[in-house]
């Protein structure tokens, strides 16, 4: 089986072309969908990112495709509506990822229980006729039944309602995937370190490929700003003294046994301390924990979780369970940050910016947009698109997103953890068939076999350790300690696929090392003993 999803294939496809219809930075949830949808009407379309597709927040979401039920309370209705029908969308067209899931919040008060029953009854009504279910009302012991470990004192009983979960770094890597069949070229590993002007309107870019260090200059109609917590590093590249866009927040999530819930529903509580909500939601065998809200000044391609966001989590959590995780119990922790438009008024909380994107064209003919939500990439880009027509004078084309079905997505559901693969499963079966070593597990007390790290390399454009371990299988978000015992396997198994030194196996185990540190709650020489 061959596939044009390969770094070397869409390199060599970029060096015989001179110029593009759009160029887009960025290989997020935004950037993608962006090039997927210009790719789609037909424009040339090439997508540049200085990592790996979705390295920075669009890998490090709460894994939810939903409307958003906190919005509801803010009076929100258009971003509700909006995002409970794009969920409904993508649900169709990406049916292998995003998933059905159950969520019942606990009250206990009457009063609270009659709030949240009406207020997820306008839920389904804004879901229309892409409702996942009726939202009902629980009694004390249908909710004990749901959740055995929650603590039932004082309980009144809950509210089941239901949204849509999904994996968010494999929908990225099958966006990327979607977007080269349509024609479009998408680069990992390519910074763009300039802006190319005439007259003072862009022109192009240049970039560097990371892996070589060659740098290239690329033309074209429209350049789009799509860079998520970094569009201001690209602004100023346009105009050094502009003002910040983007008004940073970091959340975090932490990963424990799946015994802590023991079920199959997730657990919404609607009101912290710090008036958000959080999540602990059935995940990969396993919990997932979130969020926080912590304003950042200062931020990178790998954030930390921050202690007291840490104790944040588990200090909620404890309210709510007879026997709460403790922080010898995470597995993983992971921070991610969200690229919030920036408010006139700085002392505006994060939590209270609005979710909805934001579109500015600057007088370079630079299209820049943040903000936003993995639920509404799809809208997004379509309204992106739309500016893009405008700005660069391309030939007007209809967006049909709606209807494309995003690659891999198949109906049919395997009991497997291959199911994630969707239609492409098969081929992973196949390549196993070919070559039986590859069968082996990764880690024992995980489904992950060797032959999905070579799928990886030859199909979906893994350069690295952690390309592999954090994106295309999720072992570093799910346990930090397993990842760094796979590390030197997947070393091995990249250097052999892609004719790497031993020295380059080193350092990619090093290099993971450091990365893998930053999801340890006690490194305590962990990393130093696998060494």
């Amino acid at each position: 089986m061959t596939s044009v999803f390969q770094r070397d294939f869409l390199l060599n496809k970029v060096k015989s072309k001179t110029s593009w219809d759009v160029i887009v930075i960025g290989g997020g949830a935004s950037g993608l969908g962006i090039a997927l949808d210009a790719a789609n009407r037909g424009y040339s379309t090439l997508l540049l990112e200085q990592s790996d597709i979705a390295k920075g927040t669009s890998s490090r979401s709460t894994k939810l495709i939903h409307g958003g039920v906190r919005y509801l309370a803010n009076g929100d209705l258009r971003l509700v509506y909006d995002a409970l029908h794009e969920r409904g969308i993508l649900q169709h067209n990406a049916a292998h990822l995003v998933k059905k899931q159950s969520f019942v919040i606990p009250c206990y008060t009457l009063l609270s229980k009659i709030k949240y029953y009406f207020g997820l009854k306008l839920y389904d009504l804004l879901s229309g006729s892409y409702s996942l279910g009726k939202s009902e009302a629980l009694s004390h012991d249908e909710v004990t039944r749901l959740f055995p470990g929650l603590k039932a004192e004082g309980l009144v009983g809950g509210v089941k309602y239901y949204d849509a979960q999904f994996d968010d770094a494999r929908l990225a890597v099958n966006l990327a995937q979607t977007c080269v069949e349509q024609g479009g070229v998408v680069l990992n590993y390519f910074e763009v370190t300039g802006l190319v002007k005439k007259d003072r309107r862009i022109q192009g870019v240049t970039a560097k490929d990371i892996e070589t260090g060659k740098e290239y200059t690329f033309l074209s109609k429209v350049v789009v700003n799509a860079t998520g917590v970094f569009v201001d590093n690209i602004l100023r590249m346009d105009v050094p003294e502009k003002k910040p866009m983007v008004k940073p927040s970091q959340g975090i999530h932490i990963v424990i046994k799946r015994s802590f819930l023991n079920g199959e529903c997730a657990l919404m509580i609607p009101e912290t301390a710090d008036g958000r909500v959080l999540f602990a939601i059935p995940w990969q065998e396993h919990i997932l924990v979130g969020t926080t809200d912590t304003p950042i000044d200062e931020y990178s391609m790998e954030p930390q979780a921050l202690d007291k966001e840490v104790k944040f989590i588990l200090d909620t959590i404890k309210q709510y369970l007879k026997h709460p995780p403790g922080e010898e119990d995470i597995l993983s922790v992971f921070a991610g940050l969200r690229p919030l438009a920036a408010p006139a008024d700085n002392l505006v909380k994060t939590k209270e910016i609005s979710r909805s994107h934001k579109l500015f064209v600057s007088d370079s003919g630079l299209v820049t947009i943040t903000g936003g939500k993995w639920t509404t990439y799809r809208k997004m880009a379509e309204d992106t698109v739309k500016k893009i027509i405008e700005v660069g004078k391309l030939p007007k084309v209809e967006c049909n997103t709606k209807n494309l079905k995003i690659c891999g997505s198949t109906e049919i559901y395997t009991n497997s953890h291959l199911n994630v693969y969707g239609d492409k499963e098969k081929n992973i079966l196949e390549l196993v068939k070919e070559l039986p070593f590859l069968e082996k597990k990764l880690i024992t007390t995980l489904p992950y076999m060797e032959a999905e790290v070579v799928w990886a390399v030859r199909f979906e454009m893994a350069r690295t350790v952690e390309d592999v371990l954090a994106r295309r299988l999720r072992i570093l978000f799910l346990d930090a300690k397993a990842a760094i015992e796979a590390a030197p396997r997947v070393a091995e198994l990249l250097q052999m696929e892609l004719n790497y030194d031993e020295n380059w196996k080193s350092n990619q185990i090093i290099q993971f090392n450091k990365v893998a540190a930053n999801y340890l709650r006690q490194t305590e020489n962990y990393i130093l003993h696998q060494n």
